[in-house]
């Protein structure tokens, strides 16, 4: 019996060594300042996995084996980073505003999409994400370009009949919030980056979103949000592979997607919409173009690490460095790649390559090295190779491998893929949009697929 008590009471102080150990390494690694890496030289030594062949080493060939590697592909996406959603989804549309009055040939709506618990018998309100759209009278329905925004409908013009949102919102400590209340005084403040007049001039209505709406940005245990709709749904899965936020908005913009699918006095062509996002929202929307193909083109805006720039060059933000600040984005299984990034069985380029066939743009800013441009240039050219499998012309794939990072503002144009560099910052311009909308013109311009 005393044996037993000194081998349990050694057991103990082994178990609070062991832990003390720990917690200390721990800390050590959140303390320890991050020094990002802009040096090309002291990028370390890295072969990208090859898109086109399978894990067990088979070469994919035709379209009808790259079925089977784009399953495996996303499978490793779901299980390495983003985390794993339902398959299914239940909303209910409620038109709650159509102003034709809004502009001249352009009616604004605003849209109550309530996203249902998966099991009815869940004592859950819905989720009601509230959308906005500015969309072009015409006889027959126009093609759309959906984004998440980051700070609230309200805020992307003055017009003081949209709703502000209710949900959570980000303090930013500039007047514009009420600690993390949306308030009258940030109408209009991000109205730089979404410049509706010109995409309605174009052909195109807008859609947009607030990303809170959809989950909050932080870390709540899965209580909130479209995370708090499933909770047998969450529990049922491995923890590393439970899904963090960037799945969840995916999902919620699939949502939005149905309803658009739903609402037919919206005259929108649902099978014509591009999903846009910037930054996390442009990591955001690759996946969620990944997830759902019914989206027939995607756009990415300076989203780096996570997003299309390669994580093994390890250049501005890194894996370790993300996982740190926002390691709510992603799954669990991803902290075992920071400093790691060789272990990845996947790299950007092949979430890049999830979008093929359909058209993809792909956009950069020159004073954005924090989301290292040449990388996101990188992985755009190294998905080519699955776009020419699934049919893109010789010389289009020609012109994407000739090519090489630009040096200034300019944009590279093959077939569906486009790459643009802008002069300036970290931001979503008036010459991103004009290069998206471009590369809509010759993508969704085109009769109802």
């Amino acid at each position: 019996m005393q044996v037993h008590k000194y081998n349990n009471q050694m057991l103990g102080a082994i178990v609070v060594v062991a832990f003390l150990s720990m917690t200390t390494s721990t800390m050590a690694q959140a303390t320890k300042k991050f020094v990002p890496n802009y040096d090309e030289s002291k990028i370390p030594p890295y072969q990208l996995p090859a898109a086109l062949q399978t894990e067990n080493g088979d070469r994919v060939q035709n379209a009808e084996q790259w079925n089977d590697r784009r399953a495996e592909t996303l499978r490793l996406f779901e299980e390495h980073v983003f985390g794993i959603m339902p398959g299914q989804r239940n909303i209910k549309v409620k038109v709650v505003r159509s102003d034709r009055d809004y502009r001249p040939g352009v009616t604004r709506h605003e849209l109550d999409v309530s996203i249902l618990p998966l099991d009815a018998s869940i004592d859950r309100s819905p989720l009601v994400v509230q959308v906005l759209a500015d969309v072009p009278q015409s006889d027959a329905p126009v093609p759309a370009i959906l984004g998440l925004n980051f700070q609230g409908n309200h805020t992307i013009d003055e017009d003081p009949k949209t709703r502000i949102p209710t949900s959570w919102v980000r303090d930013r400590r500039n007047g514009t919030t009420d600690g993390s209340k949306a308030i009258e005084a940030g109408r209009g403040v991000a109205s730089t980056r979404w410049p509706s007049k010109m995409i309605t001039d174009r052909g195109y209505a807008m859609l947009t979103v607030y990303y809170g709406d959809i989950d909050p940005d932080f870390d709540d245990g899965f209580e909130n949000g479209v995370h708090g709709l499933m909770p047998e749904f969450i529990a049922s899965l491995p923890e590393n592979h439970r899904p963090g936020s960037i799945a969840g908005w995916a999902y919620g913009l699939s949502c939005v997607l149905d309803a658009i699918e739903q609402t037919e006095a919206l005259n929108v062509d649902a099978t014509r919409v591009g999903v846009l996002g910037h930054s996390r929202l442009g990591k955001t929307s690759l996946w969620a173009g990944a997830t759902d193909p019914r989206f027939a083109m995607v756009i990415s805006n300076d989203s780096g690490c996570g997003g299309t720039a390669l994580c093994r060059r390890a250049i501005g933000e890194t894996v370790a460095r993300i996982n740190t600040s926002f390691p709510h984005w992603f799954n669990d299984a991803y902290l075992q790649y920071n400093e790691n990034e060789s272990a990845l069985p996947i790299d950007q380029h092949q979430l890049i390559a999830l979008s093929a066939p359909r058209a993809i743009a792909v956009g950069s800013a020159t004073q954005d090295e924090w989301a290292d441009p040449k990388g996101e240039f990188l992985a755009w050219q190294a998905a080519a190779p699955v776009y020419q499998l699934l049919g893109m012309p010789s010389e289009d794939l020609k012109v994407v491998e000739e090519a090489s990072m630009p040096n200034g503002q300019s944009v590279i144009n093959a077939g569906p893929m486009q790459y643009h560099l802008r002069e300036g910052k970290h931001d979503l311009a008036d010459y991103d949009w004009q290069c998206y909308l471009d590369l809509a013109d010759r993508t969704l311009q085109t009769e109802s697929r």
